[in-house]
């Protein structure tokens, strides 16, 4: 059986450092090995900082700094760069001059000018060169006062005004930009992936503010967390930024919510990087790897099922497709109420409305089949559907982890399927509209969200190895009736 485990992406961080390593480089690593990567580092400046604020920076040779970039990637794969603190004109054209020749496939730049602190990081004259260097970036993770700087602009005192400047610096240096609302005020935490050149200009995340003073090196430790996520999506293939940053911010979040109790520093301490591993006995769980690796064949099986290759190939008879989404819209009804009672379940408030949301998309998008393809009336659901609904409102009747594990094949299998039948997808195809409803990245983002919550309650100290094997056997039952009910479309009863 071969391995679909996530490669682990070499990450190398650009960057200053922090002796007591809540920032800098020194953060980067820490960041890049906690969300799965191989953290390498070269430094640009050497800064005598703690948490209460920068006292000197000392910047080594430029000729030195090119020499380490090239001691690195003349050695090995590079595949994602996280930039930092460039501080200086030389430093700035070193990395920019390698940037062009090297080419790495994942590039993320965050324009540190002002430290948590307030102190300036980045002298006046190279403001503009780091402008220059802009494009060279696939991503950019300012704060609200960089970002200011970026756009010529006042920092901005609204959210409005934050995703304007991001849309403007999108659209004039051609790069996504991360907005941030973390300065702001407020209960929520607002941030956006802005992509000027995106059909989806600005895409939405929240999350709830932490009430903690241990914020340094937050930049820092985001953008090379959305590194190391995009540089593994890219070698497994894939690459939605939005899913990178969603991910990123998720693991950060946790880490904000620790880091008081590190007890580091007498002014902004840094966050816990290391907080959700040492929470789960210091091993990194991502269970759903290994379960993924496990139903190999019946993902096999689904890829090659008739009614898969005849529906990417736009060749299916139009009533085996009618048939199948007949019974998806009451395969969604049914669903719809067990993520519904999964939502009940959740005792964290962001699982739960995730949860709830899903739900609420289900009863949409089952209303949206039957009014197109039943005219609003209802069909007997077939055997394999009923099978599928039983084994579900089973699992969530068991409790909060069977019921994650039993309901992530349906996002996970259908993300996986989407994805590679949108890719073929042209304008005449005759279930254009339905493919690309799964292939759409919000989906994936979805699905990778809906494993991330498994793979958490999998490896939460209260779940005991009996219930993990329940969570298992959910899992793979589910990923059973996903592939059943794809087969079962080409021989509807009669």
């Amino acid at each position: 059986m071969t391995s679909n485990r996530p490669a682990v992406p070499r990450v190398l961080s650009i960057a200053g450092t922090d002796p007591t390593g809540g920032a800098g480089i020194q953060a980067d690593l820490k960041s890049i090995a906690a969300n799965g990567g191989y953290g390498m580092a070269v430094v640009t400046a050497l800064v005598a900082q703690n948490t209460q604020g920068v006292r000197t920076v000392h910047t080594p040779p430029a000729d030195f700094l090119r020499q380490q970039l090239e001691a690195v990637s003349d050695d090995v794969v590079i595949d994602a760069v996280k930039i930092g603190m460039l501080g200086e004109v030389p430093t700035i054209e070193v990395v920019r001059a390698w940037l062009e020749r090297v080419r790495p496939p994942v590039v993320v730049l965050d324009p540190v000018m002002v430290a948590t602190s307030g102190d300036r990081l980045l002298a006046a004259e190279a403001e503009q060169a780091v402008r220059d260097l802009l494009p060279a970036a696939d991503l950019i993770t300012p704060n609200v006062p960089e970002l200011a700087v970026l756009a010529g602009q006042d920092p901005a005192a609204t959210w409005d005004g934050v995703v304007a400047q991001a849309l403007a610096v999108s659209e004039r240096y051609g790069v996504a930009v991360l907005a941030k609302g973390g300065h702001l005020q407020g209960d929520l935490v607002h941030d956006a992936l802005v992509d000027a050149a995106a059909p989806d200009t600005v895409r939405p995340l929240a999350a709830p503010r932490v009430d903690t003073r241990a914020t340094h090196g937050t930049g820092c430790s985001l953008s090379s967390a959305v590194a190391t996520w995009q540089g593994a999506a890219v070698l497994g293939g894939g690459g939605d930024w939005f899913a990178s940053v969603d991910r990123a911010k998720q693991w950060l979040t946790e880490s904000l919510r620790h880091g008081a109790a590190l007890e580091v520093g007498q002014g902004h301490g840094p966050v816990s990087h290391f907080a959700g591993l040492w929470d789960r006995g210091g091993v990194v769980t991502r269970v759903t790897s290994d379960w993924w690796e496990q139903i190999e064949e019946v993902r096999d099986g689904t890829d090659a099922d008739p009614f898969v290759a005849g529906l990417a190939a736009g060749s299916l008879p139009r009533e085996a497709f009618g048939w199948y989404l007949a019974q998806d819209a009451e395969y969604l009804h049914a669903y719809a109420e067990v993520l519904a009672r999964t939502a009940e379940l959740a005792d964290d408030p962001a699982e739960a409305a995730f949860w709830a949301a899903g739900s609420a998309e289900c009863l949409e998008e089952e209303l949206r089949l039957h009014q197109q393809w039943t005219g609003g009336g209802r069909v007997d659901p077939a055997p394999a559907t009923v099978a599928y609904v039983d084994h579900l409102r089973r699992a969530a009747e068991s409790g909060y982890a069977e019921a994650v594990a039993a309901v992530l094949p349906c996002y996970w299998m259908y993300a996986d399927i989407g994805a590679r039948l949108a890719a073929a997808v042209t304008d005449d195809h005759p279930y254009r509209d339905w493919l690309l409803t799964y292939g759409d990245p919000a989906f994936a983002v979805a699905a990778a969200r809906a494993r991330a919550i498994t793979d958490r309650v999998a490896a939460d100290p209260a779940t005991t190895p009996e219930v993990r094997d329940r969570m298992w056997q959910a899992f793979a039952t589910s990923a059973h009736h996903e592939r059943a009910f794809f087969a079962a479309a080409l021989t509807p009863p009669t």
